[in-house]
């Protein structure tokens, strides 16, 4: 069907709203997130993050839609904020950025599922740092050919990892606050 992506699947890992809902909620935060890390971090924005959350709430294609967006939402801000230059290289890194934030989204979608009788905090660090290995991963890949092997060294990807882990806590405790807040929240009135 057609609409299975606008509904997350039976066995979501996060549930701060309800199904019809969470494809809208999670793609609203993930944005939202990207935004105010791109101008904070710029490119070092926690991807990895990102595509757990999604991958915790949807289906793989829609929990890729919303990754997808919110690495369009930071280049946009990137190029047309931030000002990066518009040359091959930019140009070439902010694409290898966008498909390693879509294959960490596809890696923490299968921890996720392999962990599913894992209590919730152990799954969704596993998928973080699954998530995180690949997003790096895909990065370290490109370096021979677009540079930026400077940008490797381990406090580097050590900070960028905890960066991306208080963004995963953080996004989580928001979907917790939504989930807590979910009973007094009019989505009567919304669903109109």
């Amino acid at each position: 069907m057609a609409l299975d992506i606008l509904t997350p699947p039976s066995e979501a890992r996060l549930v701060p709203v309800p199904a019809r809902h969470a494809a809208a909620f999670c793609f609203a935060l993930v944005v939202t997130a990207c935004a105010l890390a791109s101008f904070a971090f710029a490119c070092a924005t926690p991807f990895s993050a990102f595509a757990v959350v999604g991958a915790a709430m949807l289906r793989l294609r829609a929990a890729l839609l919303c990754v997808l967006g919110a690495w369009l939402v930071n280049q946009g801000i990137g190029f047309g904020v931030l000002h990066y230059p518009v040359d091959v290289n930019t140009l070439a890194w902010g694409g290898t950025i966008g498909a390693a934030a879509l294959a960490a989204t596809v890696v923490a979608r299968t921890v996720l599922q392999a962990l599913r009788p894992t209590m919730l905090p152990l799954a969704l660090g596993a998928a973080l740092a699954g998530a995180y290995g690949t997003y790096e991963l895909v990065l370290l890949a490109a370096t021979p050919i677009l540079g930026g092997e400077a940008s490797f060294t381990l406090a580097i990807v050590a900070r960028i990892g905890f960066t991306s882990a208080a963004w995963l806590i953080g996004l989580v405790a928001a979907c917790e606050i939504v989930r807590l807040l979910r009973p007094i929240l009019p989505y009567r009135a919304v669903s109109r």
